[in-house]
């Protein structure tokens, strides 16, 4: 297999990706699963674990936040077979990652990879099976598919009870308005996003960074709500910690920069304010919009 399979957010890639690594490891084969930020390995690691709870492959997470020891451990066991399915970053590329049989290499958000970079990971193996998956329908997809040898499946719907996503540009003077609606969606249970383009003032723009939207937010707009703050320069167990309150209902807002651009995925966030959208590619702001209505609400 050399395919490209294109699906909506939320559609359920995942689990496509997941039926095929349990094809490869039942056959004795090794998986590799590479995504793009560490929040999303990070994520990818906790869910699947969680579902091969009752199933006994090992399954290992390798980004750079991980510490020395616990990294080594973790080349030593691939190398040797022992670990089934490594999800991780980058840091999958490197050298001294070693496969004792690698049989099917999984890209997640692809186009975030170069060409060369998703070579490097094919490398490590003998002619494995190579899925890669986008939520992107962008040209690029269509010149891969013309030009890069790829097969092209389509994911063309989402699951059952989803609800189309309402989306609406509004003004500055529009805000207060904003600020009502976000309260009266969160005092009904539901969660929200705040997104901002940059994490700390700098530069001649004039952009509204994160550090101070969550201090006005938290202290000014919503004093009565638990409002999370989230962005790449936190360290990494800190992220994990603002994620997982955030998906536990206990922070009812998050202000984050993109981060959480891809494959966070909290059922209850209904709602998400984006903040200078001008600044952000189509693309992006599909992907940021494809982190709420993940459930059954209205979002």
């Amino acid at each position: 297999m050399n395919r490209l399979l294109q699906g909506d957010v939320g559609s359920g890639k995942t689990i496509v990706a997941i039926q095929a690594a349990i094809l490869a490891m039942e056959n004795g084969y090794q998986v590799a699963l590479m995504a793009p930020t560490e929040i999303l390995a990070t994520q990818h690691y906790l869910s699947i674990k969680q579902l091969f709870r009752p199933l006994d492959y090992r399954v290992e997470l390798l980004i750079s936040a991980r510490k020395a020891a616990e990294k080594a451990e973790i080349k030593q066991s691939l190398a040797e077979g022992a670990v089934n399915l490594l999800i991780g970053t980058h840091a999958l590329l490197e050298e001294d990652v070693r496969f004792e049989r690698l049989g099917l290499v999984v890209v997640d958000e692809q186009h975030r990879f170069g060409v060369m970079q998703r070579f490097e990971l094919i490398r490590k193996a003998y002619h494995p099976d190579v899925l890669v998956m986008t939520a992107t329908p962008i040209p690029r997809t269509l010149a891969l598919t013309l030009y890069g040898d790829l097969d092209f499946s389509v994911i063309d719907e989402l699951p059952p009870h989803r609800t189309p996503i309402v989306t609406k540009l509004m003004e500055e003077g529009d805000r207060e308005r904003a600020y009502t609606f976000i309260g009266e969606k969160v005092r009904r249970g539901e969660q929200a996003y705040v997104v901002c383009p940059v994490i700390e003032e700098g530069g001649k723009l004039d952009l509204k960074p994160a550090v101070r939207m969550y201090e006005q937010l938290a202290h000014n707009v919503f004093p009565e709500f638990r409002v999370g703050l989230l962005h790449g320069r936190l360290a990494s167990d800190e992220k994990e910690d603002v994620m997982r309150r955030f998906k536990e209902g206990e922070l009812q807002i998050l202000v984050s920069t993109t981060v959480v651009e891809v494959g966070v995925d909290v059922a209850n966030a209904t709602l998400m304010l984006i903040e200078h959208a001008d600044r952000f590619g189509l693309s992006q702001l599909h992907q940021l919009r494809g982190r709420v209505g993940r459930g059954r609400k209205k979002s």
